[in-house]
């Protein structure tokens, strides 16, 4: 039976069951970061959030497209300028080449500066013998494989917050000072294109956009200040609710609450439960929510929990991110895209298909293979056009840096050279190579769709 509140408060949340977040031993620390948490300035403001949610809209009515993408779970120790770097720029040149083959809007939302927490299959494991808690992300416990370390500790909670701030002042900085200049574009370009098969397009891509950028520039007796800046978005999976929570507040002159700390925040697959705290907290602010379906689910459900979080039917407030993978998706997708589409619920549809493609390597790695990937992206955009409905986003963990976690790509990485630079504090991601070709896949799938 449903305990739920009459009336909801950043806090109601506090009143139900819920899942993947431990106990905190120290229940007065616990308290204490937590008060002090709410009274620390916000990461973001409710004007992005509001024009987040306004393209979001567009992206519901088939006129743009949203790129979400990022790191799996991020780490406090590598919070550092250099991965920042990385990140954003593989964000950057994945996006334009987006654009500049679909030639739509392509909004970049990146799985960042919030993405600490990470849920797991079971709260336990044994090492050496010794029952210790599961790591469930840097917000909530250590990564070392040792009982104090793993002992969940809420200063990681303000920890997180600072590392945050650090990471989108820097992200803001490099977005409007010039890092992503179209003026200078072949500044993009890794080293490692060269050797891909996508090279030539690339650089054709890259030339096209320098001359677009003079021609403007020619016609236009100011140079283009607004080719010089790029919006990006930050969004993480509200898991730790007591980290959303404390930075959940109202803001002069508009009604509701905003969680601040994010632009856009999502709900995973774990914490569905529509008599349960994550749900109970995502139904009460105004951010653009993400929803993650796939199996076990059922349409009847996911139908309330829609109904439950946007009650008014509001364009951009939902993204359905979809996660089959590639040998359920042909299966369970098309009944889920009519049963929406019946209710008229104006949704934003994505598709993740990183997490339904994951498996562990003959040598006990953890990985994914990029054919499997692309598979279930093929699949996705073939049902959307098969069904009429506008497939207007993916899903993708992915890094910046040079990784070796997922096998496949035209470098044709095996499972014999996973060791060589296998980083993931959680699940495999993308590297640079695999996400710029991912990237061309992907455009000329929506360009067969809708193109």
């Amino acid at each position: 039976m449903s305990v739920r509140t009459k009336s909801w408060s950043p806090t109601s949340w506090r009143e139900y069951p819920i899942q993947q977040l431990p106990e905190y031993p120290n229940s007065e620390e616990l308290e204490r970061c937590y008060q002090e948490l709410q009274t620390l300035p916000p990461l973001v403001t409710s004007w992005e959030i509001e024009s987040l949610k306004d393209k979001l809209a567009n992206v519901s009515q088939g006129k743009g497209f949203l790129f979400q993408a990022g790191d799996c779970a991020e780490s406090f120790d590598l919070t550092r300028s250099s991965k920042i770097v990385n990140l954003v720029k593989v964000l950057l040149q994945t996006s334009f080449i987006m654009i500049h083959e679909m030639g739509v809007p392509v909004y970049r939302v990146g799985r960042m500066a919030g993405q600490y927490a990470k849920p797991r299959s079971s709260a336990y494991e044994t090492v050496n013998g010794e029952e210790i808690h599961n790591y469930r992300g840097d917000l909530i416990n250590g990564f070392g494989a040792t009982k104090e370390q793993r002992v969940p500790d809420p200063k990681r909670l303000l920890e997180g917050y600072h590392k945050a701030g650090l990471t989108l002042n820097f992200i803001r900085a490099l977005g409007d000072e010039g890092f992503a200049d179209l003026h200078y574009p072949e500044q993009w370009e890794l080293d490692f294109m060269r050797n891909n098969p996508y090279h030539q397009e690339y650089e054709a891509m890259v030339k096209s956009i320098t001359q677009a950028v003079k021609f403007m520039d020619a016609v236009s007796e100011k140079r283009q200040q607004q080719s010089q800046k790029v919006d990006f978005y930050t969004s993480h999976e509200a898991l730790n609710l007591f980290y959303d929570s404390a930075q959940t507040r109202k803001v002069p002159r508009k009604e509701g609450y905003y969680n601040l700390s994010a632009h856009m925040v999502w709900l995973g697959n774990r914490t569905r439960d529509l008599n349960e705290a994550h749900v109970e907290y995502l139904r009460g602010i105004e951010n653009p929510i993400g929803i993650k379906i796939g199996p076990p689910y059922t349409i009847d459900d996911t139908l309330r929990l829609i109904e439950r979080i946007n009650p008014k039917h509001e364009s951009g407030k939902i993204v359905i991110i979809t996660r089959f993978g590639k040998d359920r998706i042909q299966e369970e997708l098309p009944s889920l895209i009519q049963a929406i589409r019946k209710e008229g619920f104006p949704v934003v549809w994505s598709s993740d298909p990183m997490h339904g493609n994951t498996f562990s390597s003959s040598n006990d790695y953890k990985t994914r293979n990029f054919d499997h990937i692309m598979d279930e992206v093929k699949h996705a955009f073939s049902i959307h056009r098969s069904e009429g409905s506008y497939l207007g986003s993916v899903h993708l963990e992915l890094t910046g840096d040079d990784v070796t976690e997922c096998v496949g790509g035209s470098k044709g990485l095996d499972e014999s050279g996973l060791d060589l630079n296998y980083e993931t504090f959680c699940d495999p991601r993308l590297n640079y190579e695999q996400s710029l070709e991912l990237a061309f896949l992907i455009s000329k799938e929506w360009k067969k769709s809708y193109g």
